[in-house]
């Protein structure tokens, strides 16, 4: 397979520059009617390439309306499934391992252009499915998209990850071995092997493009797949069947990937601790995360954990600072898709100086976020995921009104549906207060003041978390000062479509710090399907 330069998809912006986003927004609107009409049938699980049942269903309801539109039902596996699917894995790994590297990297990336092909009726389902508007549902597929291609291009420009070197004869000998003793030629390969299967457990934020990219990163290196959606209070099970039919109609041979739905208590706590299982690519909460971790090396057992646990990110607004630009970036980092994101912004650090005009400014952009259904073009905030999400905004709410000052929203909005729709929430209070401290998943930043940059960079580092942070001044000194002293993955400087969120695959690496993740390394980097092998070095000495 030749060595292709990437291109991001790009798909809206595309659409638009063309002058063509009427023809986008016909394109959706097509698909979702198309969606809609085709929800409320059941789904098997698939395992070894065959359908397989579960004694009970799981009904997955969307969270745009859950009373009145039903995504259908889905099998509620137990131990007995995951582990089948474990040895179905194990018996499809030695064959897919043996697969040459430009055949895999060949395979998914027809996966990303048929996935382009179909990128409106698989971002429809995943509106209606996890209630995204339309630009974030496209986004996400087109994400999922670049992510394929890239790591298909890093596979052929790193040649498979295989090197050779060698040491030249020596002319003199010895009767005994030692460090550094003269030798023989010596040839070396050193080659980075899988190391099995991986389960995948998969968050409902991005059930496209972070289930894609987890289990991408794992199946061109070699590594057979177990696959969990999301299945419990935030279900994503549709999309995720979605990507099994994507990669068997690429050519994904049977076993490889396995698509095995049920609580994540049950078949999660199965991939972690079952010694079939060689890694676990993870995006979820800390608490789950760091909770896998300690079972499987508790109990004696070893695992390989890529994981990415979440993030309490940080926007610094200084005196210098464009305060439309600021106001508009932190806007759309902390309520686009409901604040759902582990990337989006929560707290914000600004200048008594420039405080009342910029939260002025923040109050105006939020006033034209229209709240509704994210299937309509010109709706930006859809509805919370879940019954519960809508019961934790509430109760952070209380918090909110009795130790800080609630500056906007906060509250529940009626628009005819029945999902958990709200106001997008910005609250004033102190740096001890629980809702700076905890990640809530919520429409809802909190606002506090500084005089010095250095407290500012402190009350930013100042969380368990170290996933993303924003950045707004005109000064090279203070810019200067961030960049060296945040303790974050993943920054951006004066950025105004958003301070925190949307990195794009082969720009920026996306990469938690602290307790955001464990490795270090991020996806859309050339380190990222180092991860997922392990190294080996094979000497041979001539005779």
């Amino acid at each position: 397979m030749a060595k292709t330069k990437f291109t991001n998809e790009s798909t809206y912006k595309n659409y638009l520059e063309s002058g063509k986003e009427e023809e986008f927004d016909r394109l959706f609107d097509l698909a979702s009617q198309s969606a809609l009409n085709s929800f409320g049938i059941s789904y098997p699980m698939y395992i070894g390439g065959k359908a397989v049942l579960a004694k009970e269903l799981l009904e997955e309801r969307s969270p745009i309306d859950p009373v009145n539109i039903k995504i259908g039902s889905f099998q509620k596996g137990g131990r007995e499934h995951a582990q089948l699917a474990i040895t179905e894995a194990q018996k499809a790994f030695d064959s897919w391992r043996a697969t040459d590297y430009t055949e895999r990297a060949a395979l998914f990336t027809n996966a990303a252009n048929l996935l382009s092909k179909k990128k409106f009726g698989i971002a429809a389902i995943l509106s209606y499915e996890n209630g995204k508007s339309r630009y974030e549902s496209v986004g996400e597929v087109d994400e999922a998209i670049d992510f394929m291609r890239y790591y298909a291009n890093e596979m052929i420009v790193n040649k498979g990850y295989l090197r050779k070197t060698h040491s030249a004869a020596s002319t003199k000998g010895v009767s005994a071995g030692f460090q550094g003793a003269p030798s023989n030629e010596e040839k070396v390969v050193i080659a980075m092997k899988p190391y099995g299967v991986f389960g995948v457990i998969a968050p409902f934020n991005f059930p496209i493009s972070i289930s894609i990219g987890m289990s991408v990163g794992a199946l061109i290196t070699g590594n057979t797949v177990v696959f969990k959606p999301s299945s419990t209070d935030n279900m994503t099970m549709l999309t995720g069947l979605k990507i099994y039919e994507l990669f068997k109609e690429a050519g994904l041979p049977q076993g490889v990937f396995n698509y095995v739905t049920g609580p994540g208590s049950v078949i999660g706590d199965e991939l972690a601790t079952n010694e079939g299982v060689a890694g676990i690519a993870f995006t979820g909460s800390k608490t789950t995360g760091l909770g896998m971790v300690s079972k499987c090396f508790s109990s004696g057992r070893q695992k390989v954990f890529i994981v990415e646990m979440g993030g309490k990110n940080a926007a610094i607004i200084a005196r210098t600072a464009d305060l439309d630009k600021a106001a508009s970036g932190v806007a759309s980092a902390a309520f686009g898709f409901c604040g759902q994101k582990c990337s989006a912004l929560s707290r914000v650090y600004v200048h008594t100086s420039v405080k009342e005009q910029f939260i002025g400014k923040l109050i105006e952009k939020v006033r034209y976020m229209k709240i509704g259904n994210p299937i309509d073009k010109d709706v930006y905030i859809g509805p919370l995921i879940s019954e519960s999400a809508r019961q934790r905004y509430e109760a952070s709410m209380r918090i909110a009104r009795a130790t800080g000052r609630v500056l906007y929203g906060g509250n529940a909005v009626k628009i005819g549906l029945q999902g958990a729709y709200v106001e997008p929430a910005i609250i004033e209070t102190r740096h001890d207060s629980e809702l700076v401290r905890n990640e809530l998943f919520l429409p809802l930043i909190t606002i506090e003041s500084f005089t010095d940059m250095d407290e500012a960079i402190r009350m930013a580092n100042d969380t368990e978390y170290g996933l993303t942070a924003g950045f707004y001044s005109n000064s090279k000194k203070e810019i200067s000062k961030f960049g060296q002293s945040i303790q974050a993955g993943v920054m951006y400087v004066n950025r105004s479509i958003s301070a925190t969120t949307g990195a794009i695959v082969g720009l920026h690496t996306f990469v938690g710090w602290k307790g955001s993740a464990l490795t270090g390394k991020g996806t859309g980097s050339k380190f990222y399907l180092q991860q997922f092998m392990r190294e080996q070095s094979l000497s041979l000495t001539s005779k």
